[in-house]
Order: structure tokens, then sequence, then C-alpha cells
């Protein structure tokens, strides 16, 4: 694991971890707190599959930043709205020491600096700012989330949304009907358009098992398949 002081962009950043990883293209992903069941494994499936081509950036919290890291671990970027010696949320500390290990995270603070409300926010901005694009999973109407919104405008960055159901979503819903922001209706195309190539094979489990034999749990136990729904996904 390193540690350092770096210049990035416009910014002054003290990091932990892989710093290779802002030599990658980048995607934002961000959301609520308390993000749906739904928004939560879309967005891990999604961020898993950008992860292939793109370091995923995101911010630490609960919800949606939380799937994104964990689906595109170990390429992904932890900003945090607090020093780096400060574990915020305490809730994912497990997490972001798995990305101060094995993934890279960033910080504008030194060190004994707790988060303030506006440190999310200026978070939020070098998130936005050192990332080519940016996904906004699930996000009300008022929410830190619609903020990396207004950030993306200002640095002018395209958004992409989920599709939701009526009355959930809010704010996503808004930046889609005012087109401001693309709905992504299909990973698969999604991803296509981005040069990902579905390399991903998918097997019933008792096809994985004939082809594989047992030697398919080690392979699940190694992070090389998912078996999810009687089914077997090739990473």
């Amino acid at each position: 694991m390193e540690n350092g002081k770096l210049k990035y962009e416009d910014f002054i950043l003290y990091y932990k971890g892989n710093i290779e990883l802002l030599n990658r293209p980048k995607i934002a992903i961000v959301g609520s707190r308390r993000a749906s069941k739904y928004a939560r494994e879309t967005t891990k499936i999604l961020a898993k599959r950008l992860s292939k081509k793109y370091t995923i950036v995101s911010g630490g919290a609960l919800g949606i930043d939380k799937a994104a890291h964990e689906g595109a671990f170990p390429n992904t970027i932890f900003v945090s709205p607090s020093s780096l010696d400060i574990i915020y949320p305490k809730s994912n500390k497990t997490l972001i020491e798995n990305i101060y290990k094995n993934a890279l995270a960033i910080s504008e603070y030194e060190k004994n600096f707790a988060p303030f409300k506006h440190t999310f926010l200026q978070r939020n901005r070098i998130i936005v700012k050192i990332s080519e694009f940016v996904i906004i999973s699930e996000a009300s109407i008022k929410s830190g989330s619609m903020r990396s919104f207004e950030w993306a405008k200002e640095y002018g960055k395209k958004v992409y949304v989920l599709p939701h159901r009526i009355n959930e979503s809010s704010g996503t819903r808004y930046l889609a009907r005012e087109k401001l922001a693309e709905v992504i209706w299909d990973i698969d195309e999604f991803c296509r358009n981005l040069g990902i190539e579905e390399k991903n094979n998918v097997l019933t489990l008792n096809e994985a098992l004939q082809k594989y034999g047992s030697s398919l749990y080690e392979m699940e136990l190694e992070g090389k398949i998912e078996i999810k729904n009687g089914k077997v996904f090739f990473n």
C-alpha cells in the first residue's frame, strides 16, 4: 500500500493505495445512501462490467456508493469527505480498509480532519471532475447526489441514470424527464457502446458442473465466477 501526496487535475490530494488507478479512464457512480435493493444490485452489476475498462469512482457511503465500490473492486477509487486517517462512515470500515490495501483512496484533507456538511459537497466535486462521465443510480430530488448533477453540468460531464418505477427516485426521474440525463435502459448495450464486449459466458449450474466438476466451487471462491439463481456467470 502506497501513501503520499500529489497534484492531480486542479487538486492537491492525499492518497492510500494503488495510485496507478488514476491513470485509467474513470467513471463516477453515485446515489442514495438508502437505496432500493434493485438500485444496489443493478449498480453492482454495472460497476463490475464497467470496471473491465474503467476505474469506478465513488464516495464510500452506504447504499449506491458501497455497491459501486464492491462491484468494481479492486478497480475503484474512494474519495473521502475526511482525512484518510479517519474512516468514514465507520459502518463501511472493512470496505474502506480493503480499498486502502488493494484499490485507491484519495482526500483533500491532511490529518485529523473530520467530515463536515460542506466536505461532502466538496468531495462530490472531485468525484465528478476526475471522471469522464457520471452515473446517478438513485436519488431523491433534494439530495447530495443531485448536487453531483450540478457539478457535472458545471464541468460539462454527461450524466446517466437508471430507470425507476413511478414514485421512486424522484431526482433521477426528474433528470430523465427533463432530458438532463440519459437513461441506461440496457446494461449490455450501454457497455457495448463503451467498447466493453460481453465476454462472460452464462451457463446453467448443471451445464457448468458437467464442464468443470467440483473445481467450479473453487472458481467461485477465487472470484472467477458467480453462481446465482441456478446460473453461473463467468467474470
